[in-house]
């Protein structure tokens, strides 16, 4: 996910109505496609909303608001007021690896941790450290509020889904769908295991979609794409 689309994500007026978390998902989500990109775009909502309707400032949300500066800081040889700026992408990097872990860690079982370590944990699958990856996601599974653990547990579904660990990708998944929160709804989550049975088992994938293909119409249109995006039965 760029850094546009994080943006965008993050600053879109839609985004104060939680409520509409999946049609806006899905209406985008040709802008989000990547590892673990759904459960990061829903995070990204969730945390637009939050900082939309809670006005008290605090110490975990100050802190979680400076580590979202350095996410959309400009890189560049000069300062660029009122930009937060950082002479090289390495800085930045630096900067944000710090600033993340920082919060994940010391909020650790908070809402602003959550966020935090959803971060970390989208951000280790982007370069490659998926076992790291894992470790972060399996951690928030374990200590997150209810709402962001069910994100974490769609971001580790696909984890383990790329890694051709299908049987656990699908527990999860059926988890998630049996256990719906404000911000994963169980037609998303139907949808999102049907996207990753596509291959392996394009029937099941099939089944999962048919009943959605008449819901409401972000559902239904989410559905039929991703069953146009099926094997051809036989």
């Amino acid at each position: 996910m760029d850094r546009s689309t994080r943006k965008k994500l993050k600053s879109d007026k839609f985004a104060q109505e939680v409520g509409h978390t999946f049609e806006f998902v899905t209406e985008h989500r040709t802008d989000v496609i990547r590892y673990g990109s759904v459960a990061v775009a829903v995070l990204l909502i969730a945390g637009g909303v939050y900082f939309y309707q809670r006005h008290a400032a605090g110490v975990r949300e100050d802190a979680l608001a400076q580590a979202l500066k350095i996410e959309d800081a400009k890189i560049s040889p000069t300062p660029q007021p009122p930009n937060m700026t950082f002479a090289t992408q390495q800085e930045q990097e630096a900067a944000w690896n710090k600033a993340f872990t920082d919060v994940a860690t010391k909020y650790r079982g908070t809402q602003e941790g959550a966020i935090a370590g959803l971060y970390l944990g989208s951000r280790l699958a982007d370069k490659g450290k998926i076992d790291e990856s894992i470790k972060t996601l399996k951690d928030l599974i374990d200590s997150a509020p209810k709402d962001y653990a069910g994100l974490a547990k769609i971001s580790l579904a696909e984890a383990y889904a790329g890694q051709g660990k299908m049987d656990e990708a699908k527990k999860l998944m059926q988890d998630v769908i049996d256990h719906p929160t404000i911000l994963v709804s169980k037609e998303q989550a139907q949808i999102e295991l049907a996207s990753m049975l596509a291959s392996s088992d394009p029937a099941a994938a099939r089944k999962l979609l048919e009943p959605l293909r008449t819901a409401r119409t972000a559902v239904s249109r989410a559905a039929i794409t991703a069953g146009g995006k099926l094997p051809q039965a036989n």
